[in-house]
């Protein structure tokens, strides 16, 4: 399996065509921000990272300085996590999540976070809960963060 950054890849429109057979609801958003290329506006710096196998999608994940907790003290955001079905249950998802952690570690970023409304899915990555927000949808969301070890640091 590949990582890729959608942003540099060479075939953005089979990407955003994978993207879309997502079933769910918030992928619109996403492929809106992407189509209309207002992604950076929405999310701030970051990117969007898919896992591939050859050229099916198999998981992806926005890493960027916003998500929809409107909060600027906070960044960055891992969000818009999705394993297509078939997929799931191997934590496929994690190699995308170690590979933000790289990023905000080369950026010198000691934190990393999320906001959902699963239960028991990132802890297992690493991710401790911090507390409930209303976020931009006006609905509850779980807060999450990540320290980041830089261990090039000594």
């Amino acid at each position: 399996m590949e990582i890729i950054d959608y942003f540099k890849s060479d075939k953005p429109d089979h990407w955003l065509a994978e993207i879309k057979k997502s079933d769910w609801r918030a992928v619109e958003t996403l492929a809106r921000f992407i189509e209309e290329k207002s992604f950076h506006e929405n999310l701030g710096e970051g990117t969007l990272l898919l896992l591939a196998e050859g050229d099916r999608l198999v998981s992806f994940l926005t890493f960027a300085r916003r998500d929809c907790i409107d909060d600027d003290t906070l960044f960055p955001w891992i969000g818009f996590v999705y394993t297509f079905p078939e997929y799931r249950g191997h934590r496929h998802v994690g190699k995308l999540m170690r590979r933000c952690e790289e990023i905000a570690a080369e950026n010198g970023l000691p934190t990393i976070f999320v906001c959902t409304d699963h239960v028991g899915l990132y802890e297992k990555y690493g991710f401790s809960y911090i507390e409930n927000r209303v976020d931009i949808y006006g609905e509850d969301s779980r807060v999450y963060r990540k320290n980041i070890y830089n261990t090039n640091m000594q």
